[in-house]
């Protein structure tokens, strides 16, 4: 599968959860990244959950938790605060 392929997947993926992840407790927002995983050579699609703040597992409730991959592609959590309109 080439990269455009994947891409491709990704963007699916992520239309088919968006909503679902959009519920869950601290989500902001949710895009599509490249990103290396260790063993691999060359970039893969990740899905990139954007968090307020990073809460431990355990004290999530259980439907607040975001999986660690969606349909074969992995899921990234990266915490950026509250997001904040620019101003002009």
């Amino acid at each position: 599968m080439t990269l455009m392929d994947k891409m491709a997947h990704a963007r699916a993926v992520k239309a088919r959860h968006e909503a679902d992840l959009m519920k869950k407790a601290h989500v902001v927002g949710v895009g599509i990244g490249l990103q290396r995983p260790e063993a691999a050579a060359l970039p893969e699609p990740a899905l990139i959950v954007s968090v307020t703040k990073k809460v431990p597992l355990e004290k999530l409730r259980s439907k607040d938790r975001i999986p660690r991959t969606l349909e074969g592609i992995r899921v990234q959590v990266e915490e950026i605060g509250v997001p904040k309109a620019a101003e002009s």
